[in-house]
Order: structure tokens, then sequence, then C-alpha cells
């Protein structure tokens, strides 16, 4: 899975959707229902540097298979949407 482009933008798009449910539906609470604002400072870390990452796989997945400027749209805007990348890795990625 890690050994083409595709294969690593899945992966971490997985992972990028993940840190953003925690961070939305754990983190978020913890901080301003539980007083625990490290929750965030911890996830939110995660989450920007799975961010990052995720962003780099795309740009190289429209490099390596030449995606047209709507698939490479929906890409960058699926990281927005909470269950974005698992929709996009199911629309777009698998076929």
């Amino acid at each position: 899975m890690l050994k083409t482009a595709l294969g690593r933008l899945r992966f971490i798009g997985f992972y990028e959707g993940i840190s953003f449910l925690v961070l939305l539906l754990i983190a978020m609470p913890l901080k301003y229902w539980a007083d625990f604002p490290h929750a965030v400072t911890v996830v939110g870390g995660l989450h920007g540097l799975l961010f990052v990452l995720y962003m780099l796989a795309v740009l190289h997945v429209w490099i390596a298979h030449r995606w047209s400027i709507l698939k490479v749209a929906a890409a960058f805007i699926a990281a927005f949407l909470p269950f974005g990348t698992f929709v996009l890795d199911k629309k777009l990625l698998r076929g």
C-alpha cells in the first residue's frame, strides 16, 4: 500500500480523517466541557502534522497520476469535512 502515491494518499488520508474526528468529537468536548485544553494541544498538533502530510500526498498524486483539478479540489475539500477523507477514498481512490 505504501509503495505507490495513491497508496500513500489512502494511508495518510485514513489517519488524517481519524485524527480530525478525534479532535472534533473527543478533544474539543474535553477542552470546553471538562476544562482540559491539553487534549486539543496534543491531538491538534498531531492532526496538523497529518494534514500537512495529506496535502503533500495529494500534491504527489496530482503530479504522478495527472489528476484533474476537480479531483485535486475534491481531495483538498475532503480534508476539511468530517468523514471527508473516507468518502474520498471510497469514491475517487477505489474507483
